[in-house]
Protein backbone atom coordinates (compact mmCIF):
# COMPACT_ATOMS: atom_id res chain seq x y z
CA UNK A 1 0.00 0.00 0.00
CA UNK A 2 1.11 3.45 -0.92
CA UNK A 3 -0.06 6.35 1.89
CA UNK A 4 0.04 9.95 1.54
CA UNK A 5 -1.37 12.89 3.09
CA UNK A 6 -2.01 17.05 2.17
CA UNK A 7 -2.70 19.17 4.56
CA UNK A 8 -5.62 22.04 4.01
CA UNK A 9 -4.78 25.61 4.08
CA UNK A 10 -6.16 29.03 5.14
CA UNK A 11 -5.27 32.38 3.22
CA UNK A 12 -4.12 35.14 5.20
CA UNK A 13 -4.15 37.56 2.66
CA UNK A 14 -4.66 38.00 -1.10
CA UNK A 15 -8.01 36.61 -1.36
CA UNK A 16 -9.89 38.14 -4.76
CA UNK A 17 -6.88 39.70 -6.25
CA UNK A 18 -4.95 36.26 -6.70
CA UNK A 19 -7.16 34.57 -8.76
CA UNK A 20 -5.41 37.24 -11.70
CA UNK A 21 -2.64 36.02 -13.78
CA UNK A 22 0.38 37.70 -11.56
CA UNK A 23 -1.16 39.02 -8.30
CA UNK A 24 0.02 37.51 -4.77
CA UNK A 25 -1.67 36.09 -1.99
CA UNK A 26 0.27 34.36 1.14
CA UNK A 27 -1.19 31.32 2.55
CA UNK A 28 -0.52 28.98 5.34
CA UNK A 29 -0.83 24.88 5.29
CA UNK A 30 -2.45 23.41 8.30
CA UNK A 31 -2.77 19.98 10.05
CA UNK A 32 -5.52 18.73 9.05
CA UNK A 33 -5.38 16.22 6.78
CA UNK A 34 -6.83 14.59 3.56
CA UNK A 35 -5.33 10.56 3.27
CA UNK A 36 -4.69 8.87 0.07
CA UNK A 37 -4.11 5.62 -0.07
CA UNK A 38 -3.24 2.95 -3.14
CA UNK A 39 -3.12 -0.95 -3.12
CA UNK A 40 -2.55 -3.03 -6.00
CA UNK A 41 -5.76 -4.54 -8.11
CA UNK A 42 -6.81 -6.62 -11.01
CA UNK A 43 -9.03 -5.56 -13.73
CA UNK A 44 -10.79 -2.70 -12.41
CA UNK A 45 -9.82 -0.28 -9.69
CA UNK A 46 -12.18 1.47 -7.08
CA UNK A 47 -11.93 4.92 -5.69
CA UNK A 48 -13.69 4.74 -2.30
CA UNK A 49 -14.40 8.31 -0.36
CA UNK A 50 -16.65 10.00 2.03
CA UNK A 51 -16.71 13.36 -0.65
CA UNK A 52 -18.67 10.89 -3.31
CA UNK A 53 -22.64 10.82 -2.56
CA UNK A 54 -22.15 7.32 -3.77
CA UNK A 55 -19.06 5.86 -1.36
CA UNK A 56 -17.56 4.61 -4.32
CA UNK A 57 -16.73 4.29 -8.11
CA UNK A 58 -15.34 1.54 -10.26
CA UNK A 59 -12.96 2.41 -12.87
CA UNK A 60 -11.71 0.66 -16.18
CA UNK A 61 -9.46 1.26 -18.77
CA UNK A 62 -10.40 2.18 -22.46
CA UNK A 63 -9.15 -0.36 -24.84
CA UNK A 64 -7.70 1.93 -27.22
CA UNK A 65 -5.40 4.04 -25.09
CA UNK A 66 -5.69 2.51 -21.45
CA UNK A 67 -6.58 5.71 -20.21
CA UNK A 68 -8.48 5.65 -16.65
CA UNK A 69 -12.43 5.73 -17.64
CA UNK A 70 -14.91 5.60 -14.81
CA UNK A 71 -18.66 3.49 -15.20
CA UNK A 72 -20.43 6.81 -15.73
CA UNK A 73 -19.61 9.95 -17.63
CA UNK A 74 -17.89 11.42 -14.34
CA UNK A 75 -15.06 14.20 -13.92
CA UNK A 76 -14.03 14.97 -10.44
CA UNK A 77 -10.61 15.91 -8.65
CA UNK A 78 -9.14 12.35 -7.91
CA UNK A 79 -9.87 11.13 -11.32
CA UNK A 80 -8.22 13.87 -13.15
CA UNK A 81 -5.54 13.80 -10.33
CA UNK A 82 -4.92 10.32 -11.69
CA UNK A 83 -5.30 10.92 -15.55
CA UNK A 84 -2.40 13.23 -15.30
CA UNK A 85 0.17 11.55 -13.44
CA UNK A 86 -0.67 8.71 -15.14
CA UNK A 87 -0.05 10.57 -18.19
CA UNK A 88 3.34 11.29 -16.77
CA UNK A 89 3.94 7.90 -16.18
CA UNK A 90 3.28 7.45 -20.02
CA UNK A 91 5.93 9.72 -21.24
CA UNK A 92 8.74 8.12 -19.29
CA UNK A 93 7.89 4.26 -20.38
CA UNK A 94 5.81 2.85 -17.32
CA UNK A 95 3.17 0.55 -18.13
CA UNK A 96 -0.47 1.14 -16.40
CA UNK A 97 -1.50 -0.57 -14.24
CA UNK A 98 -5.24 -1.30 -11.78
CA UNK A 99 -5.18 0.11 -8.47
CA UNK A 100 -8.06 0.47 -5.19
CA UNK A 101 -7.82 3.96 -4.14
CA UNK A 102 -9.36 5.22 -0.67
CA UNK A 103 -9.89 8.90 0.34
CA UNK A 104 -10.23 10.08 4.22
CA UNK A 105 -10.62 13.72 4.94
CA UNK A 106 -10.16 15.46 8.13
CA UNK A 107 -11.19 18.43 6.94
CA UNK A 108 -15.03 18.77 8.45
CA UNK A 109 -16.48 18.94 11.59
CA UNK A 110 -17.12 15.48 11.89
CA UNK A 111 -20.47 15.22 10.64
CA UNK A 112 -19.40 15.62 7.54
CA UNK A 113 -19.59 19.62 7.10
CA UNK A 114 -16.82 20.79 5.29
CA UNK A 115 -14.81 23.80 7.18
CA UNK A 116 -13.28 25.53 4.33
CA UNK A 117 -10.09 24.46 4.39
CA UNK A 118 -9.82 23.51 0.74
CA UNK A 119 -10.71 20.23 0.41
CA UNK A 120 -10.84 19.88 -3.45
CA UNK A 121 -7.10 21.70 -3.22
CA UNK A 122 -5.72 18.57 -0.10
CA UNK A 123 -7.13 15.79 -2.28
CA UNK A 124 -6.02 16.49 -5.50
CA UNK A 125 -2.46 16.70 -4.07
CA UNK A 126 -2.96 14.01 -2.23
CA UNK A 127 -4.11 11.74 -4.77
CA UNK A 128 -1.19 13.05 -7.24
CA UNK A 129 1.67 11.68 -4.22
CA UNK A 130 -0.09 8.66 -4.09
CA UNK A 131 -0.46 7.63 -7.55
CA UNK A 132 2.82 9.49 -8.22
CA UNK A 133 4.26 6.64 -5.48
CA UNK A 134 2.49 3.90 -6.26
CA UNK A 135 4.29 4.28 -9.58
CA UNK A 136 7.66 5.09 -8.43
CA UNK A 137 7.78 8.51 -10.51
CA UNK A 138 9.54 10.68 -8.24
CA UNK A 139 8.11 14.47 -7.61
CA UNK A 140 9.40 17.66 -5.67
CA UNK A 141 7.19 20.11 -4.51
CA UNK A 142 6.73 22.29 -7.50
CA UNK A 143 5.83 19.37 -9.79
CA UNK A 144 3.37 18.09 -7.69
CA UNK A 145 1.91 21.41 -7.37
CA UNK A 146 1.85 21.43 -11.38
CA UNK A 147 0.34 18.66 -11.85
CA UNK A 148 -2.10 18.82 -9.19
CA UNK A 149 -3.14 22.26 -10.67
CA UNK A 150 -3.41 20.90 -14.34
CA UNK A 151 -5.90 18.31 -12.53
CA UNK A 152 -7.92 20.55 -10.93
CA UNK A 153 -7.76 23.22 -14.00
CA UNK A 154 -9.76 20.55 -15.43
CA UNK A 155 -12.29 20.07 -13.29
CA UNK A 156 -13.17 23.43 -11.78
CA UNK A 157 -10.44 26.63 -13.62
CA UNK A 158 -12.22 29.79 -11.94
CA UNK A 159 -9.68 29.14 -8.86
CA UNK A 160 -6.05 30.82 -8.56
CA UNK A 161 -3.94 27.68 -7.53
CA UNK A 162 -3.44 29.24 -4.38
CA UNK A 163 -4.74 27.04 -1.99
CA UNK A 164 -3.11 24.02 -4.19
CA UNK A 165 0.56 25.61 -3.73
CA UNK A 166 -0.33 25.50 0.32
CA UNK A 167 -1.36 22.24 0.60
CA UNK A 168 2.10 21.16 -1.89
CA UNK A 169 4.51 23.48 -0.41
CA UNK A 170 3.16 23.35 2.83
CA UNK A 171 4.18 26.01 6.00
CA UNK A 172 3.90 29.93 5.05
CA UNK A 173 3.17 29.89 1.52
CA UNK A 174 4.08 33.16 -1.05
CA UNK A 175 2.12 32.75 -3.96
CA UNK A 176 1.98 34.45 -7.53
CA UNK A 177 -0.47 32.70 -9.51
CA UNK A 178 0.69 31.94 -13.57
CA UNK A 179 -1.16 33.18 -16.90
CA UNK A 180 -3.83 30.23 -17.29
CA UNK A 181 -4.65 31.59 -20.35
CA UNK A 182 -0.89 30.34 -21.53
CA UNK A 183 -1.00 27.15 -19.50
CA UNK A 184 -4.38 25.68 -21.10
CA UNK A 185 -2.81 26.90 -24.53
CA UNK A 186 0.03 24.91 -23.55
CA UNK A 187 -2.16 22.18 -21.92
CA UNK A 188 -3.99 21.64 -25.04
CA UNK A 189 -0.84 20.73 -26.90
CA UNK A 190 0.67 17.91 -24.89
CA UNK A 191 -1.21 15.05 -25.66
CA UNK A 192 1.87 13.17 -27.51
CA UNK A 193 4.90 12.62 -26.80
CA UNK A 194 6.98 13.79 -23.98
CA UNK A 195 4.62 17.35 -23.93
CA UNK A 196 3.62 16.85 -20.04
CA UNK A 197 6.95 16.38 -19.08
CA UNK A 198 8.64 18.69 -20.80
CA UNK A 199 5.24 21.17 -19.33
CA UNK A 200 5.60 20.42 -16.15
CA UNK A 201 9.70 20.95 -16.38
CA UNK A 202 9.50 24.00 -17.69
CA UNK A 203 9.29 27.72 -16.11
CA UNK A 204 5.86 28.60 -16.08
CA UNK A 205 5.39 32.81 -16.92
CA UNK A 206 4.20 34.47 -13.77
CA UNK A 207 4.37 31.87 -11.12
CA UNK A 208 6.42 31.79 -8.58
CA UNK A 209 5.30 30.02 -5.08
CA UNK A 210 7.78 30.37 -1.77
CA UNK A 211 8.20 29.44 1.53
CA UNK A 212 8.26 32.30 4.16
CA UNK A 213 8.97 32.66 7.72
CA UNK A 214 6.93 32.46 10.40
CA UNK A 215 6.08 35.25 12.11
CA UNK A 216 6.10 36.06 15.57
CA UNK A 217 2.40 36.24 16.05
CA UNK A 218 0.34 33.08 17.04
CA UNK A 219 -2.59 31.93 14.46
CA UNK A 220 -6.09 31.46 15.58
CA UNK A 221 -8.63 30.23 13.47
CA UNK A 222 -12.31 30.78 13.80
CA UNK A 223 -15.27 29.17 11.87
CA UNK A 224 -18.73 30.48 11.35
CA UNK A 225 -20.03 26.99 10.77
CA UNK A 226 -21.92 28.89 7.64
CA UNK A 227 -20.20 26.98 4.50
CA UNK A 228 -19.45 29.27 1.20
CA UNK A 229 -18.92 28.06 -2.41
CA UNK A 230 -15.88 29.65 -3.04
CA UNK A 231 -16.44 29.76 -7.25
CA UNK A 232 -19.85 31.14 -6.92
CA UNK A 233 -17.96 33.76 -5.09
CA UNK A 234 -15.41 34.41 -6.99
CA UNK A 235 -17.96 34.36 -10.49
CA UNK A 236 -19.90 36.41 -8.67
CA UNK A 237 -17.25 39.16 -7.46
CA UNK A 238 -15.75 39.23 -10.79
CA UNK A 239 -18.66 39.63 -12.94
CA UNK A 240 -20.10 42.10 -10.49
CA UNK A 241 -17.19 44.16 -10.28
CA UNK A 242 -16.36 44.29 -14.07
CA UNK A 243 -20.11 45.41 -14.79
CA UNK A 244 -20.48 48.14 -11.97
CA UNK A 245 -16.79 49.38 -12.56
CA UNK A 246 -14.01 48.52 -14.03
CA UNK A 247 -11.83 51.14 -12.77
CA UNK A 248 -12.59 50.48 -9.36
CA UNK A 249 -11.29 46.83 -10.01
CA UNK A 250 -7.97 47.62 -11.30
CA UNK A 251 -7.44 49.77 -8.52
CA UNK A 252 -8.41 46.86 -6.06
CA UNK A 253 -5.78 44.79 -7.89
CA UNK A 254 -3.11 47.16 -7.89
CA UNK A 255 -3.38 48.16 -3.94
CA UNK A 256 -3.59 44.24 -3.16
CA UNK A 257 -0.24 43.83 -5.33
CA UNK A 258 0.75 46.70 -3.11
CA UNK A 259 -0.20 45.24 0.75
CA UNK A 260 0.88 42.32 -0.24
CA UNK A 261 4.04 43.39 -1.12
CA UNK A 262 4.55 44.70 1.91
CA UNK A 263 3.11 42.01 3.76
CA UNK A 264 5.61 39.64 2.05
CA UNK A 265 8.76 42.13 3.04
CA UNK A 266 7.57 42.49 6.90
CA UNK A 267 6.95 38.63 6.95
CA UNK A 268 10.66 38.07 6.14
CA UNK A 269 11.63 40.69 8.40
CA UNK A 270 9.70 39.39 11.26
CA UNK A 271 7.89 43.26 11.55
CA UNK A 272 5.00 42.60 13.22
CA UNK A 273 3.21 45.79 13.77
CA UNK A 274 3.83 45.98 10.05
CA UNK A 275 2.05 42.93 9.06
CA UNK A 276 -0.82 43.54 11.11
CA UNK A 277 -1.26 46.67 9.78
CA UNK A 278 -1.33 45.06 6.21
CA UNK A 279 -3.20 42.01 7.42
CA UNK A 280 -6.24 45.53 8.13
CA UNK A 281 -5.42 46.70 5.05
CA UNK A 282 -5.83 43.89 3.33
CA UNK A 283 -9.27 43.35 5.10
CA UNK A 284 -10.29 47.18 4.17
CA UNK A 285 -9.43 46.64 0.80
CA UNK A 286 -11.70 43.07 0.50
CA UNK A 287 -14.50 45.69 1.80
CA UNK A 288 -13.98 47.92 -0.84
CA UNK A 289 -14.73 45.15 -2.92
CA UNK A 290 -17.03 44.32 -1.61
CA UNK A 291 -19.64 47.34 -1.93
CA UNK A 292 -18.10 47.68 -5.58
CA UNK A 293 -19.03 43.83 -6.72
CA UNK A 294 -22.33 43.45 -4.59
CA UNK A 295 -21.25 40.20 -3.15
CA UNK A 296 -21.01 39.84 0.72
CA UNK A 297 -17.44 39.00 1.36
CA UNK A 298 -17.51 39.72 5.47
CA UNK A 299 -20.94 38.37 6.81
CA UNK A 300 -22.05 39.61 9.89
CA UNK A 301 -20.48 36.55 11.55
CA UNK A 302 -16.67 37.09 10.33
CA UNK A 303 -17.32 40.71 11.24
CA UNK A 304 -17.87 40.26 14.75
CA UNK A 305 -15.00 37.62 14.88
CA UNK A 306 -12.76 40.22 13.71
CA UNK A 307 -14.00 42.40 16.31
CA UNK A 308 -13.50 40.08 18.93
CA UNK A 309 -9.86 39.61 18.24
CA UNK A 310 -9.27 43.48 17.67
CA UNK A 311 -10.80 43.97 21.05
CA UNK A 312 -8.34 41.12 22.20
CA UNK A 313 -5.06 43.02 20.77
CA UNK A 314 -5.02 40.86 17.69
CA UNK A 315 -5.90 41.84 14.16
CA UNK A 316 -8.63 39.37 12.09
CA UNK A 317 -9.93 39.28 8.85
CA UNK A 318 -12.18 36.71 6.48
CA UNK A 319 -9.84 34.25 4.81
CA UNK A 320 -10.17 32.72 1.60
CA UNK A 321 -13.89 33.64 -0.55
CA UNK A 322 -15.65 34.76 2.66
CA UNK A 323 -19.33 34.54 2.78
CA UNK A 324 -19.07 32.42 5.52
CA UNK A 325 -15.93 29.78 6.61
CA UNK A 326 -13.22 30.33 8.43
CA UNK A 327 -11.70 33.47 9.57
CA UNK A 328 -7.99 34.30 11.06
CA UNK A 329 -6.35 36.39 13.41
CA UNK A 330 -3.08 37.38 14.53
CA UNK A 331 -1.83 37.11 17.84
CA UNK A 332 0.48 39.23 19.38
CA UNK A 333 2.33 37.35 22.59
CA UNK A 334 0.45 39.49 25.52
CA UNK A 335 -3.03 38.54 23.75
CA UNK A 336 -5.01 36.18 26.06
CA UNK A 337 -6.03 33.86 22.97
CA UNK A 338 -8.32 31.61 25.30
CA UNK A 339 -10.60 34.92 26.38
CA UNK A 340 -10.75 35.93 22.96
CA UNK A 341 -11.63 31.85 21.60
CA UNK A 342 -14.02 31.65 24.73
CA UNK A 343 -15.47 35.48 23.22
CA UNK A 344 -15.52 33.67 19.64
CA UNK A 345 -17.38 30.93 21.10
CA UNK A 346 -20.19 33.40 23.11
CA UNK A 347 -20.52 34.69 19.59
CA UNK A 348 -22.13 31.30 18.06
CA UNK A 349 -18.15 31.42 16.03
CA UNK A 350 -16.39 27.86 16.65
CA UNK A 351 -12.26 28.46 17.34
CA UNK A 352 -10.75 25.75 15.28
CA UNK A 353 -7.41 23.79 17.00
CA UNK A 354 -5.13 24.28 14.14
CA UNK A 355 -1.90 24.89 13.78
CA UNK A 356 0.48 25.63 10.82
CA UNK A 357 1.84 22.44 9.18
CA UNK A 358 5.33 22.07 7.70
CA UNK A 359 6.47 18.92 5.96
CA UNK A 360 11.06 18.87 4.64
CA UNK A 361 10.92 21.35 2.04
CA UNK A 362 11.05 19.09 -1.38
CA UNK A 363 13.47 20.22 -4.10
CA UNK A 364 14.26 19.68 -7.56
Amino acid sequence: MISASAPGKLYIAGEYAVVEPGHRAVLVAVDRFITVRVTVAEHAGRITSDLYATRSLTWYRRLEDDVLEVEEQFDDYVVSAIRVVEQMVREKGGSMRFFDLDVSSELDDGSGRKLGLGSSSAVTVATVRAVAGFYGLPLDDMAVYKLALLASDAVQPIGSGGDIAASAFTGWVGYTSPDRAWLRRERAGTNTGNGLSRLVAGRWPLLEIHRLPSPGLSLRVGWTGAPASTPRLVAGVQAGAHRTDDAAYTAFLSSSENCLGALVQALRENDTAEISHRIEENRRLLSDLSRTSGITIETPQLRRLAEIAQEHGAVAKSSGAGGGDCGIALCPPETDTAAMCAAWKKASIHPLDLSVHFHPEVTP
